[in-house]
């Protein structure tokens, strides 16, 4: 049987008088007066079929008995609609098919959420209820869009990167388990007890093997897991676009990957605006100083400036002292901030103590004189300095941190996103990206109470700072890279160490027994032996990146089958308990369940 000669958005007048053949979805069913017209959908569109009882008694019967998100496929005439009832709205909108066959090919149970008419505004459905009942909600347009239009970037990477010499690899899901900063989830083994297998955190240490085979130029569509608590922005399954070069230094693999950004934006969004291009490039520090983050939103102005040296001897305590323990202060002026009312103040003020500030001190300037309980505790020199300094004007507020170096640029760079969100400084249609660099190699852990890697063990330290790998090694840069999208990370990457005696002078820093070291990398370790070349590469999260292409604000949207934020699969009922039998044939054994 032939179900469809035609899509439901391509007939056009040209069609008029043609005979086709239609199947769909019912999106609508109205009776006129006798006459039963049927909005039929798929996922290409929208076309309207008619049902005459003078014409075919019979098919008209079935036509009445059809309801919202039956199957239908049918057969009929195309005709121009009647004057005046033309849709400008549909592709499809000047015509119609008056049906002369109709079959229910499958009938619907009333949906627990109405799948609203392409033409309709989209109805609040809990999210809830939309993952159990996920595949009626992809049939909703917004979900059809985002889905259809996350098939186009994967499909453009593909296309750009076969075009720049890349090839294809895909790497395995079963691997060994080597931690590297994520829980892992874990796989046991049938056939070897007591032995598992893990699913990977990313394909990080087979891509760099794949450089050692010589294979020069790779990339994945890779699938990979973190047993993390979820976030809006995070999943325990998630894609990224992953690819590794051998023979480049950094400035190579951004300069390719941020020309596939912008042939991606300019191909599928030519509705949005890249705010510079090339990209700016700031190294961490400056990211920091500059904007208080290291994933900077700059499409709007308002830089914080350091004002340590004009009141590091000034009469206010909490910023003398703040000084004299090692740290800074750090001042954020907003124009036209000074008529913020004093709730938005303490909002602020909330999120600054959010991120380790003690407080959030501010004047402001009005008809020329500045005003804040602060100000009795400064010279009129010292000021006329901050004046200056911060460029303050007329109606502006200028707030203050005074803390350590990261917690004053922290706090201060919430306070001016949440700034940017009051006055509405957040273009949607504007895409600023940034690439920033030279972060540290190694940051302290608290948890661990000991250094640990920034990104991963297998970053490069910046060639300059090699002397102080072994005796200062909190001072090491690192040759890695992110490139930042209106304040989101959405792809990290660095040059990787491609010898082994540095590799385990790496591991030596991060107190890595050499027995542990060849445990967990060795094959890696060996691998270098064998003659590696320098390489280096960057991972994108893909679903992030698609996230921001379609102003979503959570990348469940733009999944097809997202988890929840508990990380369970409510459609499908997972995680879910097994057989014991079968749990048993796994040598596994369960010390208690948790009830979902």
């Amino acid at each position: 049987m032939l179900y469809r000669t035609h899509t439901l958005s391509e007939l056009r007048t040209e069609h008029i008088g043609q005979s086709v053949i239609l199947s769909g979805w019912v999106a609508s069913r109205r009776d006129h007066g006798g006459l039963i017209f049927i909005d039929l959908r798929d996922r290409h569109g929208i076309t309207q079929i008619v049902s005459d009882p003078a014409k075919n008694a019979e098919i008209h019967k079935i036509a009445d008995g059809v309801r919202s998100e039956y199957v239908l496929r049918a057969e009929g005439v195309v005709r121009a609609r009647p004057d005046k009832m033309a849709n400008p709205k549909l592709s499809t909108g000047e015509i119609e098919v008056l049906i002369y066959s109709l079959s229910i090919l499958s009938p619907a149970k009333t949906t627990p959420f109405e799948i609203e008419h392409p033409e309709e505004q989209e109805k609040d459905v809990s999210e809830e209820l939309r993952l159990k009942y996920r595949y009626l909600d992809l049939r909703r347009r917004r979900m059809q869009t985002n889905i259809i239009f996350r098939g186009e970037v994967i499909h453009g990477i593909r296309d750009y990167l076969h075009d720049h010499g890349f090839t294809e690899v895909e790497t395995p899901m079963l691997i060994k388990g080597t931690p590297e900063g994520s829980r892992e989830y874990i796989v046991p083994s049938r056939l070897y007890p007591g032995n598992f297998y893990v699913l990977p955190q990313s394909p990080q240490q087979l891509k760099q093997l794949l450089m050692v085979s010589g294979l020069d130029r790779y990339f994945q569509i890779a699938r990979c897991f973190r047993d993390e608590d979820q976030r809006g922005d995070r999943q325990p399954e998630f894609t990224q676009l992953d690819m590794e070069l051998s023979f480049v230094d950094e400035q190579e693999v951004m300069d390719l990957n941020e020309a596939l950004m912008i042939a991606l934006v300019e191909t599928l969004l030519p509705h949005k605006k890249i705010k510079q291009k090339p990209f700016p490039r700031m190294t961490w520090k400056d990211a920091m100083d500059r904007f208080g983050s290291d994933k900077p939103d700059i499409r709007f102005e308002m830089e914080m400036c350091d004002v340590t040296d004009i009141v590091k001897e000034c009469r206010f305590e909490v910023f003398r002292k703040a000084v004299a323990d090692g740290g800074v202060v750090k001042a954020l002026r907003v124009t036209g901030g000074g008529s913020f009312s004093r709730k938005v103040i303490d909002e602020y003020t909330e999120i600054a103590k959010t991120y380790g500030a003690k407080g959030l001190a501010y004047f402001s300037l009005e008809k020329g004189e500045p005003k804040g309980a602060i100000l009795k505790f400064f010279e009129k020199g010292e000021i006329i300095k901050l004046i200056y300094k911060t460029g303050a004007r007329d109606g502006d507020i200028v707030f203050f941190s005074a803390d350590r170096w990261q917690t004053a640029c922290l706090s201060l760079g919430n306070v001016r996103l949440a700034c940017a969100d009051t006055m509405n400084l957040k273009d949607k249609d504007l895409f600023s990206f940034a690439w920033i660099h030279e972060f540290p190699l190694f940051e302290y852990s608290k948890e661990e109470g000991t250094l640990v890697s920034a990104h991963h063990p297998f970053t490069h330290p910046h060639p300059d700072d090699l002397p102080f790998l072994m005796q200062n090694p909190e001072k090491v840069r690192a040759l890695a890279y992110d490139l930042a999208l209106n304040g989101c990370e959405v792809a990290g990457g660095s040059i990787r160490i491609h010898d082994s005696v540095l590799q385990s002078k790496i591991f030596e820093v991060l107190k890595i027994a050499s027995e542990d070291a060849d445990r967990r990398f060795g094959h890696l370790l060996r691998a270098f032996e064998y003659g590696a070349p320098p390489h280096g590469g960057i991972a994108w999260g893909l679903d992030r990146v698609i996230m921001l292409f379609r102003d979503e604000k959570n990348i469940r949207e733009v999944i097809a089958f997202p988890k929840d934020q508990k990380a369970k699969d409510l459609m499908l009922g997972a995680p879910s308990e097994l057989p014991e039998a079968q749990v048993k044939e796994m040598h596994v054994h369960v010390i208690a369940r948790r009830s979902l």
